[in-house]
């Protein structure tokens, strides 16, 4: 019996009377960055819920068709999918970052975006085609495109460090790919997508260390296609023309303009109280979308406008930290464009409502009511905390890959260097 006991003590996993109790391993904390990007993230959904409840309950009663919570609820599903697929990457981002499933989204993205100029699929609204709709249900390819585009120009930019050297040889290859993709986004019109998309690409290959001179063309190229957009489009120049003369066309194609900026001055320091806006009531239209800041505004005033902007300064300091210290350079660029992804498009839109930039229709990022944009960027932020917190082994298996197709496209170009440098040999030695 004694012998029985002392083995069943001695069995591991059991635990003998005044033996210390083992300690459990515990996962490390996670770095400051991540912690900063949960809190910034949450703090603007929990803010975006509260301002489209705001902004968008008075229209039901006002119109009659109830009590106007349509677009809250749609705002919490969408925010409740977008979580659960930001926790999704936030576990496997990386992993699943192969270069035959960034091509397929790509691909799909085209598609998509293509399907939208079709009639009877296309959705139009205010003049613009710009959603798919499924029944009560709509989807906005442009900002898939938007997330595929980073992940393909980021693998790119890591995949050819060397190409950075030369104008055509950077510049091209991206082109290719990205130009299609901006004269599809403005074909619906959507001048204000188009404009992120070109801003973010321009920050990756900031990043990827693309030089000034190199960067100063792009600017100027850019430039010019902006301008010769505008002039060549009858609605572009509208927009352009209540930018610059806003209270000369207020009952016109400045209405909006104009009721936002008086939004946003009614509000003063601290605003006229939550809920009590009148702009969006009888004035402003569609208030919960783009123009939702200037409901901000009135509300809680420059305080409350100000407040959003911290949150978005947290989000670029966690993503510029998350992207210095990654381990890898592909891990740098993803992160990178992820994060000019999102404050771009937050800039363009505060500069919209504020009267510093003309009328885009860029939503305000997890703030306004657009379920495809906060879905996306969700995700968005998940690969970003991937990037953050990555699993054991996870960086040096994607980067791993990279490094074995960079291995083989230098050792194809070396033989075939070699083989070159023999056929000429061999012909100078024939001609002596």
């Amino acid at each position: 019996m004694a012998a029985r006991g002392a083995a069943a003590s001695a069995r591991p996993g059991t635990a003998s009377i005044g033996s210390r109790p083992r300690r459990a391993t515990r996962r490390p904390a996670p770095p400051l960055e991540h912690r900063i990007l949960v809190t910034a993230t949450l703090c603007l959904l929990a803010f975006g819920a509260v301002m489209v409840y705001s902004a968008s309950s008075p229209l039901g009663v006002v119109n009659g068709h109830g009590f106007g919570t349509g677009e809250f609820f749609m705002y919490l599903i969408a925010a409740a999918l977008g979580l659960g697929l930001m926790r999704f990457f936030e576990r496997r981002g990386l992993s699943l970052l192969s270069r035959r499933l960034v091509n397929g989204l790509l691909a799909v993205s085209f598609l998509l975006l293509l399907a939208v100029l079709v009639p009877h699929i296309g959705v139009e609204a205010g003049g613009a085609r710009r959603w798919i709709g499924f029944g009560g249900l709509q989807f906005q390819p442009s900002e898939l495109m938007k997330l595929s585009l980073v992940l393909y120009v980021a693998g790119y930019l890591a995949d050819h460090p060397n190409r950075m050297k030369g104008f055509k040889q950077a510049i091209a290859p991206i082109a290719i790919v990205t130009a299609p993709a901006c004269a599809l986004i403005y074909a619906e019109p959507d001048l204000g997508t188009m404009l992120v998309v070109c801003l973010t690409v321009a920050a990756l290959m900031v990043a990827a260390g693309m030089p000034a001179r190199y960067l100063g063309m792009m600017a100027g190229i850019a430039v010019l296609g902006v301008a010769l957009l505008i002039l060549g489009s009858a609605y572009q120049r509208a927009r352009l023309t209540s930018f610059l003369h806003p209270w000369a066309a207020k009952s016109t194609e400045g209405f909006q303009a104009v009721q936002g900026q008086i939004a946003v001055g009614s509000g003063g320091l601290f605003g006229v109280g939550l809920g009590r806006s009148v702009q969006k009531v009888f004035y402003l239209p569609e208030a919960q979308t783009d123009f939702i800041l200037a409901v901000i505004g009135e509300e809680l005033g420059v305080m409350g406008i100000l407040g959003v902007a911290v949150l978005y300064g947290m989000i670029a300091y966690a993503g510029l930290r998350t992207a210095r210290k990654a381990a890898t350079r592909y891990a740098k660029l993803l992160a990178t464009g992820l994060t000019s992804l999102i404050l771009c498009q937050g800039l363009i839109n505060i500069f919209v409502v504020l009267g510093l930039a003309p009328l885009t229709g860029v939503p305000l990022p997890f703030i306004s009511y657009a379920p495809t944009s906060l879905i996306v960027l969700l995700s968005s932020v998940g690969l970003l905390l991937n990037v953050a917190r990555p699993a054991p082994g996870q960086l040096r298996a994607v980067d791993g890959g990279r490094d074995r197709v960079r291995a083989t496209r230098e050792a194809d170009a070396d033989r075939d260097r070699r083989r070159r440098d023999g056929r000429a040999r061999g012909a100078g030695a024939g001609g002596r």
